[in-house]
This record gives structure tokens, sequence and C-alpha cells, in this order.
């Protein structure tokens, strides 16, 4: 399954760790940050809950970038 996410995030470098920080989240089988459409597209491996792992993600993400924001 993929869903795509309204994120705000300040600059291409920060997108970038967010792209990373996400694709080594449990349950995401593949992320992707667009820096100038502030959207995140992420694919959810099979049998995982969506809810919980972009939590995951969120919290990963604001490890690396903690300014950034992902609008679930």
């Amino acid at each position: 399954m993929k869903k795509t996410y309204q994120i705000e995030v300040d600059c291409a470098n920060g997108a970038n760790l967010m792209e990373e920080a996400a694709k080594k989240t449990e349950g995401v089988e593949s992320a992707v940050v667009n820096f100038m459409t502030q959207k995140m597209i992420v694919e959810f491996r099979e049998g995982s809950d969506p809810k919980a792992v972009m939590k995951a993600v969120l919290k990963n993400c604001k490890k690396v970038e903690d300014d950034c924001e992902i609008y679930l």
C-alpha cells in the first residue's frame, strides 16, 4: 500500500535526511520525499499498520531534522 503525506521541511538537505530516516523505519518498503512539493510518498510492507508505522517515521525524522513535520 502506498500513501502520500503532506510534510513541512525547510531545505532540500533536510528532505534527504527525512527520506533516509523513513526508509530505515520498520514497516516501510520504500519512501520518497519531494522537497519542491513538500510531500512524502511511503510504501508500506505487507501486513504493517500504516498509522503505527507513520508515528515511528515521524519520530525517526524528528531525530535527524527536529523542525520537520509530517501531517498524518
